[in-house]
């Protein structure tokens, strides 16, 4: 049947030149957008993707700076490290020189003066944006550490950054200051039978021994702990510290923060060799062992008979105390004497030491610092191309589907003008 009221050939006409229209749209957006997602109404699952991947991207961009930062921050620390190195090992070339007695050892005293000022300098100027990870002297809890950005970890419950912590190395050239008087009985960070009070060490053929105990619970930055040896008799003799009566001796060390009961120990066994290098003694004279699970620590003496000496261990409050440089025994090298060489090249060994060992911390931090960024470049590249995957258009079937779709609406115009004529065909019928 025939209308000139309904037209359904006009209808499907337009609905089909309607849809192509529709097609024609969406195609052109793709083409000035270049994605296939554009909004969210395109496809709100992939776009909800694509936009916490692209939060993801610009984040890894500000870790990419920060581990740039720390890079930079850790090669200066591991640069000046070797500096120092380099120039300890000159030192104690200078001092094996002095060993000789027939030189001018205050000359050979000044160049190491001037060496050991040298290390100063360095130390000081190892900074970058006015961090400097060869000082380590504050009593701030967490100041021993530098984190570095390094990730960002998701998951299903969320978003948390991850971070390559950076472990400061003090290469000071100042020494340990304590002030004040030695706390009764050795105070909370140390007790025992020697804590606080003098015991004697006697030479014999079976050594004996004496203990006390570095606490470690109460080991904190600032607490400073002494050895004093006093009433030496044999080679002992001349051995005797500054003070063995509450004063501070030479056999010293002020804890730094992050420090544990066997640093504590480290630090007084090394002065307590230079104190006895200096005097002609060795381990084999007077020694002391370290119980790391307890703190015990266990003083030798020595075999021979008549080797006596008496000693006393001591802590003194964090208040007043200036902690040292790690560097801070190359202040007391003096070589003047047959007695300060002896004790300057024990001294060194550990000085030289204690620069490697920071040279190497320091360059492992760097390695992993920098495989760090060039996984984070690489997984950024990774995202970037999983959200194009995810939202971008496909230009050449786009272009193809463009020209079809020109195609069908020529045809499509054309066919609702043929439908909208066929109405006037029926006036034919009444002539």
């Amino acid at each position: 049947m025939s209308s000139i009221l309904t037209n359904n050939g006009a209808m499907v006409a337009l609905q089909t030149l309607k849809s192509i229209n529709s097609d024609m749209a969406t195609t052109q957006s793709q083409i000035s957008t270049g994605k296939n997602v554009a909004s969210a109404k395109d496809n709100s699952a992939v776009w909800a993707i694509s936009k916490v991947m692209e939060a993801d991207v610009k984040g890894f961009k500000g870790i990419s700076d920060s581990l740039n930062l720390g890079q930079s921050t850790v090669t200066v620390a591991r640069q000046a490290s070797e500096t120092v190195t380099e120039l300890l090992t000159d030192i104690k070339g200078k001092i094996v020189a002095a060993q000789e007695e027939n030189v001018d050892r205050e000359k050979i005293q000044t160049d190491i003066n001037a060496l050991r000022d040298q290390i100063g300098a360095v130390v000081g100027a190892a900074q970058f944006n006015g961090l400097n990870l060869l000082s380590n002297q504050e009593t701030t809890a967490g100041s021993d550490t530098v984190n570095v950005l390094a990730s960002l970890d998701r998951s299903g419950t969320g978003v948390a950054a991850s971070d390559i912590t950076v472990t400061k190395q003090d290469l000071g050239t100042n020494a340990a200051v304590i002030t004040g008087a030695a706390q009764a009985t050795g105070g909370a960070e140390m007790s025992g039978s020697a804590a606080g009070a003098t015991q004697a060490v006697a030479g014999a053929a079976t050594a004996n021994t004496t203990d006390f105990t570095i606490e470690p619970a109460g080991v904190a930055a600032g607490v400073g702990y002494s050895i004093s040896l006093s009433a030496g008799a044999g080679d002992f003799a001349s051995s005797n510290t500054t003070s063995a009566t509450g004063r501070p001796s030479e056999i010293m060390y002020v804890a730094r923060v992050g420090d544990t009961a066997q640093d504590v120990f480290d630090g007084l066994n090394d002065a307590l060799k230079t104190h006895l290098a200096g005097n002609g003694l060795d381990s084999d004279d007077l020694s002391m062992s370290f119980n790391a699970t307890s703190g015990a620590v266990t003083v030798t003496g020595s075999t021979t008979v008549g080797n006596d000496v008496t000693v006393r261990a001591d802590t003194y409050a964090a208040a007043g105390n200036t902690i040292g440089g790690g560097l801070g025994e190359i202040s007391q090298i003096d070589v003047t004497t047959q007695e300060g060489v002896d004790s300057a090249l024990t001294a060194v060994e550990g000085l030289i030491q204690t620069s490697i060992d920071a040279a190497a911390s320091f360059g492992s931090v760097q390695g992993r610092i920098e495989t760090q960024s060039e996984f984070i470049s690489g997984l950024t590249d990774a995202l970037k191309s999983g959200i194009g995957t995810l939202v971008d258009a496909d230009m050449e079937e786009t272009s193809a589907k463009l020209q079809a779709l020109q195609v069908q609406q020529q045809l499509g115009v054309q066919a609702l003008s043929i439908a909208n004529q066929a109405p006037q065909q029926l006036l034919s019928l009444f002539r």
